[in-house]
């Protein structure tokens, strides 16, 4: 039983960092969006456009986030060593 629980506290010692990192980039991207959106001078359907774009990638960003969490999970977190 400890070994399980020393490896649940691994996993989420492996997490936070991307976690931390996929945080912070959606909120930029978000941001960004933002201000797309309240930008003077800009035609509207820039402004959309460039909205869009960052919104999208918030969202590839959501989703590696995802992609990462599962890797770590599954204990394919060392792949890379192998090559």
């Amino acid at each position: 039983m400890q070994g399980s629980k020393s490896s649940e506290s691994e996993h989420e010692k492996k997490m936070t960092a991307p976690g931390i990192i996929t945080f912070i980039i959606i909120l930029y991207y978000l941001a960004v969006a933002l201000i797309c959106m309240l930008a003077p001078g800009i035609l509207p359907a820039v402004k959309l456009l460039l909205a869009a774009i960052s919104l999208a990638l918030a969202g590839v960003a959501l989703a590696m986030f995802w992609e990462r969490i599962c890797e770590i999970r599954s204990g394919e977190e060392d792949d890379l060593s192998q090559y």
